[in-house]
Parts: C-alpha cells; sequence; structure tokens
C-alpha cells in the first residue's frame, strides 16, 4: 500500500444525511481511490492532514495500524486518537451545517464532481484555535510551549511511538 499523491480540498455543506453523503462519495470515486470527508472545523491546517495521512500509511507499512481500513486509520490519525469511536466523534460527519476537509489519495481530481454534492470553499481550512484547544483538550501548560499545531502533529506522532 503506497501513496502515489494527494490533494487536499475544503467545502462547506448542509448534510441531511450522512448515510446519503457517504453513498454519493463512494459513487465517484474508483477502485483504490480513497476520498475521506472530515470535520474541517477541527483540523488546524493542510500540514495537520498531510502528517495524518502519512502517519496512517506508515503505519499500515510496519503493521502498526490501529483500523483494518485505511480510510479508518487516516481518520483516528489526523484526530490523534486510538479509539475509533473518538475519531469520528471529532472529526466525523454531522447531519446539518458543517465545513468539510475533503482528502482525495491515489484519485483523479474530483473536484467538479464533489462541487456539485458541496459548496467548494478553502476559507474553512481558517482554524479557530478555541475551538481545537477544546476538542483535543489541549492544556495551557502545552500552548505555552507550542502552536496548536505542532501541538496536534506531535500527538499524531506520538500514536506512533506509542504503539
Amino acid at each position: 500500500m503506497y501513496m502515489e499523491n494527494i490533494q487536499i480540498l475544503g467545502f462547506r455543506a448542509n448534510i441531511d444525511s450522512v448515510e446519503d453523503t457517504l453513498n454519493q462519495i463512494n459513487s465517484i470515486k474508483q477502485d483504490g481511490e480513497i476520498i475521506q470527508v472530515m470535520n474541517a472545523d477541527f483540523i488546524v491546517s493542510k500540514n495537520h492532514i498531510i502528517h495524518g495521512v502519512n502517519q496512517a500509511y506508515l503505519a499500515f507499512s510496519r503493521d502498526e495500524n490501529l483500523a483494518n481500513d485505511i480510510s479508518v486509520e487516516i481518520v483516528l490519525r489526523c484526530s490523534a486518537q486510538r479509539q475509533i469511536s473518538k475519531a469520528f466523534k471529532i472529526l466525523g460527519l454531522k447531519e446539518g451545517e458543517m465545513r468539510l476537509c475533503v482528502v482525495l489519495i491515489n484519485s483523479k481530481d474530483y473536484t467538479k464532481e464533489l462541487s456539485s454534492i458541496f459548496t467548494l470553499d478553502g476559507s474553512v481550512f481558517i482554524s479557530d484555535n478555541e475551538k481545537l484547544i477544546e476538542a483535543y483538550g489541549i492544556s495551557d501548560a502545552e500552548i505555552e510551549n507550542m502552536s496548536v499545531e505542532d501541538i496536534i502533529i506531535d500527538r499524531i506522532t506520538k500514536l506512533t511511538v506509542d504503539s
């Protein structure tokens, strides 16, 4: 399993049904392609996503994966969580208005197709540090020494070290 290319897109959406939305996304991609959709409210930056995806692929290559599916492993790593339920509570889709981070891996450029489902909006990557601090349980002591981005990336890395 290897990563040939990665594309990270931002969208806004009004999700009526998580299941229907996931089915629409799955109908776009072809075998071997990954389209992972996550809650952009809890993404600090594109570097956060790139690091989480790299760590997920690295975990699979070392047989240190926490999930059986690379898409789930990506959500685990990007959320800096070991438990799938906690990871999806942070980064999973929910019904209603959402800011989305869409990650395409080993995939064609589906911007046009995804834009027919969601509204393309790169501004979703402007993060709200207060939301991130609360969601990731970041302490005042951590904030005094590191940026929110560095703390989250460090936690993603520690998932591998602590395995």
